[in-house]
């Protein structure tokens, strides 16, 4: 079996869990040093480019595993969970790490924690009421995280860069194929009409009143540039890379978020480090749950002179806004003055962040596969790829946009 197989399981998970599961034991008998008896899959709503689940070995011990799946990846080395751990991150380590290219897996003893995607979801369906302990957890955890920027802020040439396995979450997915399967000459399904990517690429956005410079077909062509590797700003840090709530766990006992997941771990940008946990811990809830978010979202459009008009109700839920502004205010703007401080600035990192924040909507998922996203959350989808990726033209701004001056104004 090969990392196909990895890609079939990934998908039949949602749709046939019991032949994903018999797939799966059959690969990790085949391929790891364990033998196990039975594997549980746990198809869950942020599982979009994974499997995990649970396994149990013939002596009866039950272990965790979880693998990422990138298909038409160029970095072909992930996983390196020793790197955040000696650089201070607090982080669940694996018993077992499988690297070889098209069987990497993480197998890890049991653990019981809940994902703060989870505690998040729980707080926005009135389930649980603890949202200032969580942002008072999340503010802690995020100046952690500044102190490991700080301490392992560095300078790194262009060509390590390059190697840096978070690259495929960003350049490589606009460049190695992902984004032509998804929406080169595609149909595209909005509400009442469709379009042709190509034609929908070439219109301008006016969202919620907020007049974008941008189209999508301009923010496709400036992200490769700008995202690059060969252009990339040398300033790097160590980071996980993939830091979306999914992949962070709230430990009660120790009132503290702890890591999971180090599939793209290493020395990179700060920036694309801070890219996933900026989007999908804030922006992406339609994401998750389409349907859920298509029953309570309204959203209307029009086309005026090759603008494409939309107005919607959307926003982030207040814990949301609350996390965005807490990696705000306490590991970027200290991470931009320390950048001043240190002569690596670079006048063009907001464009640089703004194209990352723009690949994770856009690229995590296909925004037009009909079977995922009804007409209206892909309108909404794309509507927000506009809002990372673009800046305004007028004195409105969207909300990541008065955020993001709201930190630099004294800088």
């Amino acid at each position: 079996m090969s990392d196909k197989d990895l890609q079939i399981i990934q998908t039949l998970q949602f749709t046939n869990p019991a032949e994903a599961n018999q797939l799966l034991l059959t690969f990790i008998n085949d391929n790891l040093p364990f033998k196990i008896k039975n594997v549980t899959l746990r198809p869950l709503a942020v599982s979009l480019n994974s499997i995990n689940g649970f396994l149990t070995t013939e002596e009866g011990e039950k272990l965790f595993f979880k693998t990422h799946i990138e298909p038409q990846s160029i970095i072909h080395e992930y996983y390196n969970s020793t790197i955040l751990a000696e650089a201070g991150y607090p982080i669940i380590q694996p018993i077992f790490s499988s690297t070889e290219w098209g069987k990497q897996l993480l197998i890890y003893k049991f653990f019981d924690l809940p994902s703060l995607f989870n505690v998040i979801d729980e707080i926005e369906t009135n389930k649980r009421h603890d949202i200032a302990v969580i942002v008072k957890i999340q503010q802690q955890a995020d100046d952690k995280l500044w102190e490991i920027y700080s301490k392992t802020l560095q300078t790194l040439a262009t060509e390590e860069q390059a190697n840096a396995p978070v690259n495929q979450l960003f350049y490589h997915r606009l460049t190695g194929g992902r984004f032509i399967d998804f929406y080169q000459d595609k149909v595209i399904n909005l509400p009442g009409q469709t379009f042709n990517f190509n034609d929908l690429a070439k219109l301008t956005w006016s969202i919620n009143g907020v007049i974008f410079k941008d189209s999508l077909g301009d923010l496709v062509a400036s992200a490769i540039g700008l995202l690059s590797p060969s252009s990339a700003n040398k300033a790097a840090i160590v980071g996980h890379g993939d830091a979306h709530n999914g992949n962070i766990f709230y430990d009660q006992a120790s009132a503290e978020l702890v890591y999971f997941d180090p599939a793209f771990a290493g020395v990179h940008s700060p920036f694309l480090d801070l890219a996933k946990p900026l989007f999908h811990n804030v922006f992406a809830r339609w994401m998750y749950f389409p349907n859920e978010v298509a029953e309570n979202i309204t959203i209307h459009w029009e086309i005026q002179d090759n603008t494409l008009v939309v107005d919607h109700n959307f926003i982030p839920s207040q814990v949301r806004i609350a996390n965005l502004r807490s990696k705000l205010e306490r590991v970027l703007k200290p991470l931009l003055k320390e950048l001043k401080l240190k002569n690596l600035w670079d006048d063009n990192w907001q464009d640089y962040l703004k194209s990352a924040l723009f690949c994770c909507p856009f690229l995590t998922m296909n925004l037009g596969d009909a079977n995922k996203f009804p007409p209206q959350i892909t309108l909404l989808a794309l509507a927000i790829s506009i809002e990372m990726g673009s800046g305004s033209l007028g004195n409105s701004m969207s909300l990541i946009d008065s955020e993001l001056a709201r930190i630099t104004v004294d800088i």
